[in-house]
């Protein structure tokens, strides 16, 4: 995640060039509907405002078959919980060669989602998830935060492993 000001950026407009429907690479995921520029600001990821520590109550990942959440980390205090008061964004596929960035503007305290390439009519916007590793052991991760983004750059999972 990169941290800039909206100053002297293209700014979204109030109807973001988004859809939301089936994706080929997992469920439901976000496609443009026109043409979007480079550096673009597309929509801006909403939800309610938690602590890191009710996210770990509301989702307890040990007990989970799967990884599936909405939640962003926004800093070391405070994560956005998509899957209450959240948008579009929340749909947006994680790939590991991805179309858009998150971009965090610190001077508004939001998360917004933003081309790096232009995106043509019917593509999915993607970002990479970048997770990082906790406690639990490689193998383990591995098979709890699969990639099936199915690049040339995949790189099987939705971690940070570099």
């Amino acid at each position: 995640m990169t941290e800039e000001t909206r100053r002297g950026r293209t700014k979204a407009t109030k109807i973001p060039p988004i859809e939301v429907r089936e994706s080929a690479i997992q469920g439901r995921g976000v496609h443009s509907s026109r043409p979007i520029r480079k550096g673009s600001w597309i929509v801006e990821y909403t939800g309610e405002r938690i602590t890191h520590a009710e996210a770990d109550l509301r989702y307890d990942e040990r007990h989970m078959d799967r990884h599936h959440t909405f939640l962003f980390t926004l800093d070391q205090d405070t994560c956005i919980d998509a899957a209450v008061g959240g948008n579009e964004a929340r749909f947006i596929n994680h790939s590991c060669d991805p179309n858009c960035e998150t971009v965090y503007a610190s001077a508004e305290g939001e998360i917004w989602i933003v081309s790096m390439r232009d995106i043509a009519p019917g593509e999915e916007l993607t970002y990479d998830y970048g997770y990082t590793l906790d406690d639990e052991s490689v193998e383990e991760a591995l098979r709890r935060y699969p990639c099936f983004c199915r690049t040339e750059k995949c790189r099987g999972t939705i971690l940070n492993l570099g």
